[in-house]
């Protein structure tokens, strides 16, 4: 999978993640503002862990040194 669909993945998850947080905790427009703040902030931070991690392994900064034995 590349990195588009990935990405395309987590946006729907933080959808339908969001969309379930609406209809189950729906006790207020204060309430809801800030489980949507939660679920995006979670969603944001699980991607960027998610994309750090794949394009580290991308172009890695680190060669490995091969022995000559």
């Amino acid at each position: 999978m590349g990195f588009m669909v990935t990405s395309l993945i987590f946006l729907v998850a933080g959808m339908v993640a969001s969309l379930s947080a609406r209809l189950c905790c729906n006790r207020g427009p204060s309430t809801n503002l800030f489980h949507l703040t939660l679920v995006m902030t979670a969603t944001v931070c699980c991607w960027m862990m998610w994309a750090i991690v794949y394009l580290a392994q991308l172009k890695p900064l680190i060669v490995p040194i091969l022995s000559e034995e």
